[in-house]
């Protein structure tokens, strides 16, 4: 796996979660995208008591993902302060210091994953972090003897609270299971409020002790509807969403909210996950061979989550997933729900256990998820065919334009890109190749490099330098010629294109390779890897390195300025308005010069098109007639 250029996507939706949801709020050596993520068994966290809900994240598992159990993240003060240290280590140059009013709200947004211990308004904890803010701040960033006394303020709230809310809550299961009396509800009724969604999708309007009461309701009416088998969930609810933590376990939850508040705020494209919920801070859909899930978009319920899209079989959209592997879904965070949704072994590998509730059925169904059994075969297994890419050709003089869309940049676009290839090398009126790149928010090095691989074989590509000064170059493989493309080039972006895509668009000009036409893009130039935290409680994602492209020309703040300019929708976002984004960089010139060339492209006497994109007509007309193309 590559290491990874965090998409633009994860600083301007660092609040939500990667996947298609519906969310509720927003030592070791480098790891890169993958840290390990083949391997996709999944261990339960090590928690001797699930009532001790404040206990230390778990140490890393040699095995894979920790299996959630729904415990909220907590941190000992030398633990924050250990990995605020790495961060500020690793950071591939230095940044101005935090702002404490900012690191106050993130601090609550992080705390509260249900709209209930500190964003609501009648919540006495948001105060508290924001006069306690600045003093938090200070002690993540002192000396390893210093307590963190500002949590452990923040923590006796939270304690306090948490009865307040938990008396609502009791009051609201009284009233949804009255006693003596059957209920008078007909089961259309009872499955809206099993399915009803009701956490707050963005500001958190609602207070606490009226939505607590809400929650016992909805979940005591399910009880009265469904009888004892609901049981252990209605309890996992309360234990849940209503922790009975001392004061010092909730400061310790508190010092795991500072943190994750810390690290994006220090670095622009970071952040910090325990390990309960690592994967929130990959992009798994472009692995390789992404990890098979039981759901792909879910909503959370007061008794676990709502499929509202992709099933896996034998589930279906719609049903209420209570538990999976024996672990109770109700109270988790939208990202530890994910990671629960995670196939072990996938895509082979051992069944997963699921309990759900489904229209039209009295009681819950316990269900059996089996993975795909492996095949049986002599020999190895051959290569999987890599997906395909949108591929178009349009007319172009007396011949076609092959127009390859690239979308994003997976870890295996080097074959995706080859396969679109011979393509061409198929078709005998072929002319040139435009790649589109417009919104690429990027993706992998390893991908990129792969792909240039086929138009810059073997040459060098992007110095890339570390906070401590060391450069190190990166570069193309080598193809074959069978496998590499040497005619007329094209690469069409946008204020979008961005990270990855930046490279490879930068890396085609820098070269005069190709011809890069449309606005100018993002301006991403720097990587990001995974790093086991130092404390082993959870996984960094650091922006530890810069690049500039083979001429050395600096991409970070910058962008790319296309060679040929088209007027382009705007874009209001870009990495120089990203707050602590780090500053450009320059490199040295490393481009191989006997691989600097120029392959004009023909002219086209008018003769373009149509397309399904007139954009891309645009594109090709001025490629045939432009100077700067046709050279």
């Amino acid at each position: 796996m590559g290491r990874r250029l965090a998409t633009r996507a994860w600083y301007f939706a660092a609040a939500t979660a990667i996947f298609a949801i519906a969310a509720q709020r927003p030592a070791e050596p480098p790891k890169t995208a993958a840290r390990g993520i083949a391997l996709w068994s999944l261990r339960t966290l090590d928690v001797a008591d699930e009532e001790d809900l404040g206990a230390e994240c778990g140490a890393p598992s040699e095995g894979g993902l920790v299996l959630p159990t729904g415990a909220p993240a907590a941190l000992s003060c030398e633990a924050a302060r250990t990995i605020i240290a790495q961060v500020r280590t690793n950071l591939a140059a230095p940044v101005a210091d935090l702002e404490a009013a900012k690191f106050a709200d993130g601090v609550l947004d992080w705390l509260d994953p249900h709209g209930l211990w500190s964003l609501a308004p009648d919540a006495p904890v948001a105060p508290l972090v924001r006069r306690e803010g600045e003093r938090l701040l200070l002690e993540l960033e002192s000396a390893p003897w210093r307590p963190c006394a500002a949590a452990d303020v923040i923590g006796a709230s939270l304690a306090t609270w948490m009865k307040t809310l938990r008396a609502s809550f009791d009051e609201g299961l009284r009233e949804g299971r009255p006693e003596g009396s059957a209920p008078h509800r007909s089961p259309a009724e009872v499955w809206r409020t099993v399915t009803a969604a009701p956490f707050e999708d963005g500001p958190i309007t609602r207070n606490g002790r009226e939505l607590a009461r809400e929650l016992g309701r909805e979940v005591g009416g399910a009880r009265a509807a469904y009888g004892a088998a609901l049981d252990p969930f209605v309890t996992a609810a309360g234990q849940r969403l209503f922790p009975d933590l001392t004061a010092e376990a909730w400061g310790r939850v508190v010092l795991a909210a500072a943190v994750r508040a810390y690290v994006p705020q220090l670095d622009a494209h970071g952040a910090w996950a325990p390990l309960d919920e690592e994967i929130s801070i990959y992009d798994l859909d472009l692995e390789t061979n992404p990890p098979l899930r039981l759901w792909s978009e879910m909503t959370r319920t007061a008794l676990g989550i709502r499929i509202d899209r992709g099933a896996l079989a034998p589930l279906l959209d719609g049903d209420v997933v209570l538990s999976v592997r024996g672990v109770p879904l109700t109270g988790m965070s939208v990202e530890q729900a994910e990671q629960t949704a995670l196939i072990e072994g996938a895509p082979h590998g051992p069944p997963a256990s699921v309990t759900i509730l489904r229209p039209h059925v009295g009681e819950p169904l316990e269900l059996v998820v089996t993975p795909l059994p492996v095949p049986a075969r002599e020999g190895p297994a051959p290569p999987a065919e890599p997906p395909t890419l949108p591929f178009d050709a349009v007319r172009y003089a007396e011949g076609r334009v092959a127009i390859v869309t690239i979308a994003d940049v997976p870890d295996d676009l080097g074959d995706r890109v080859g396969a679109a290839l011979a393509r061409v090398r198929a078709e005998h009126d072929m002319r040139a190749v435009l790649l589109d790149l417009r919104a690429n928010g990027g993706g992998s090095t390893d991908g990129a490099m792969a792909a240039l691989g086929h138009f810059l074989p073997g040459a060098a590509l992007f110095p890339m330098r570390r906070r401590d000064g060391g450069v190190e170059v990166e570069r193309a493989p080598e193809v074959s010629a069978e496998e590499s493309y040497s005619g007329p080039l094209a690469v069409l972006v946008d204020g979008d294109t961005a990270s990855a895509a930046e490279m490879i668009a930068g890396a085609i000009g820098s070269y005069r390779r190709g011809v890069v036409i449309g606005d100018r893009t993002y301006g991403k130039g720097c990587a990001q890897e995974y790093l086991d935290d130092e404390a082993r409680a959870g996984v960094l994602r650091v922006t530890t390195l810069l690049f500039s492209l083979p001429d050395g020309a600096p991409v970070q703040k910058v962008g790319i300025s296309p060679q040929i300019t088209l007027s382009l929708p705007a874009t209001t976002e870009r990495e120089a308005r990203v707050a602590q984004a780090l500053e450009p960089w320059r490199g040295p010139d490393v481009r191989d010069p006997g691989l600097v060339r120029e392959v004009p492209w023909a002219l086209h006497g008018g003769r373009v098109g149509p397309c399904r994109d007139e954009t891309v007509c645009r594109a090709l007309r001025a490629l045939g007639t432009s100077v700067a193309a046709a050279r």
